[in-house]
């Protein structure tokens, strides 16, 4: 069986990978109808053109394209309707929000929970100095993000207090990252491609504030450098309820996909402060499930490359946590940092999955895991972890810190003796099975499936 195949059988809900890039080349591919007019933005606002983003947004109907000429244009532009904002020269077209909010809004939360707005693609920006994200997408669907560069936002962090005042109430846990570069929330079926997102405060955040996210793509993208927070978060949160009455948990954010990005160096500035890729459902009614982290380059990150979080639980009758079928695919993971606090590891980590309420379904297959002290940490009170066909270092391969089990089989270990001997990496920790081990690297010349011990 193909380990592709191996991994569909073992998972169906991998097929969430496909929907999602199919769900993106429709999106890429959007074109408007016939009777879309084109409108065009210069400085001067001559020659037919708007003097500024905002206005032509405006005179805009849906469906329309907004051409933008080159320069430096000083607002936030919010975007309530189906349309496309283009910039013409990628280098030079920058969204200046100093002192302003947010550079790009998309707000569809006019009818929140529901979704608002659809069908609206920006590309080729430099978004920059707003106080808090520099693109905010709420209750939309079918936006696509392309080819911008989104740097320096987050201007009202305040760092000494991990406070962000004057965000709005909507955001009800991003006082300390004042919503990172890139924020989607209450979002379905949006893609974030080819962006480079760096030195704001973290990078690219879905969350669930306004509703579910769900079934968005997150692929190709630079997220480097965002020194506070993680590059890339999947984060369930609290709802707005001060913004929308009666809103009830969970909201969730689920079956998204995360792929080929590159994120490094995040969360470096502060202790402890950021992960390359981080899933977090943090207290009792928070869903972050089914997600998907698959062939990303994670490096030099301030907490483990890939980190799943859950930090309070309680039984029923209170609402249960849900951090199950996750799924960490073909990722490259070097050089990143150990977890602290309550979730702590015992030294530099590549993949840590912690949760004081019990997890089941978490899948971690195919990794290549490279200067790690400790490759996969586990602690959970109670469920199991899937781990196979990963490529572990001289560390610890897997550390098992809690009660739960680790099906740790089919993984190569550093050498052809198992975990343990000579160089091989070793394991750590009850409830850890590791036999049969594959006696070559995943994806090397060597594989033969019937060359195990």
């Amino acid at each position: 069986m193909s380990p592709l195949l191996w991994i569909r059988s073992q998972s169906p809900g991998v097929n969430t990978v496909f929907a999602c890039f199919l769900s993106a080349a429709g999106m890429l591919a959007f074109t408007h109808t016939v009777s879309a007019a084109t409108l065009c933005v210069n400085h001067s606002g001559n020659n037919g053109c708007y003097s500024s983003i905002s206005a032509a947004v405006s005179a805009a109907s849906a469906g329309d394209v907004i051409n933008v000429k080159k320069g430096t244009y000083k607002e936030q532009v919010t975007i309530t309707k189906s349309l496309s904002l283009i910039a013409n020269d990628s280098s030079e077209t920058t969204i200046d929000a100093k002192g302003l909010a947010n550079g790009i809004f998309i707000n569809g939360m006019g009818a929140a929970p529901q979704i608002g707005v659809s069908n609206v693609l920006v590309k080729g920006f430099t978004v920059r100095n707003a106080n808090f994200e520099g693109i905010l997408i709420a209750n939309a669907s079918d936006v696509t993000i392309l080819e911008n560069e989104v740097t320096q936002n987050n201007r009202s962090l305040d760092i000494a207090s991990a406070a962000c005042p004057g965000a709005p109430a909507f955001e009800t846990n991003e006082g300390e990252d004042c919503g990172e570069g890139i924020h989607l929330m209450g979002a379905y079926n949006a893609t974030i491609v080819r962006n480079e997102v760096a030195w704001n405060s973290g990078g690219i955040l879905i969350s669930d504030e306004t509703g579910s996210s769900r079934d968005n793509l997150i692929t190709e993208n630079r997220v480097h450098d965002n020194q506070y927070d993680c590059g890339i978060t999947l984060a369930s949160h609290g709802p707005a309820v001060s913004v929308i009455p009666g809103a009830m948990l969970p909201y969730g954010v689920v079956r998204n996909t995360v792929s080929n990005n590159s994120s490094y160096r995040n969360g470096t500035q502060v202790p402890g402060a950021g992960a390359g890729i981080g899933i977090f459902a943090p207290f009792p009614g928070t869903t972050a499930a089914a997600n998907v982290v698959i062939g990303n380059d994670v490096r030099d990150n301030g907490l483990p490359g890939i980190t799943m979080h859950n930090h309070a639980y309680a039984p029923a009758p209170a609402p249960p946590v849900n951090l199950d079928d996750n799924m960490i695919v073909g990722n490259f993971l070097s050089g990143n940092a150990a977890d602290t606090a309550d979730a702590a590891t015992g030294g530099t980590t590549g993949i840590n999955v912690y949760s004081v309420a019990p997890i089941h379904g978490t899948l971690i297959v195919q990794n290549r895991f490279e200067d790690e002290q400790f490759d996969i940490v586990f602690k959970a009170p109670t469920g199991e972890l899937s781990a196979h066909l990963n490529n572990f270092s001289q560390g610890i391969g897997v550390d098992n810190m809690g009660s739960g089990q680790v099906n740790a089989t089919e993984n190569w270990w550093n050498c052809r003796s198992g975990p343990g001997s000579g160089n091989c990496a070793g394991v750590s920790g009850p409830n850890v099975v590791t036999v049969p081990w594959a006696s070559s690297p995943f994806g090397s010349s060597h594989d033969d499936e019937n060359d195990h011990h």
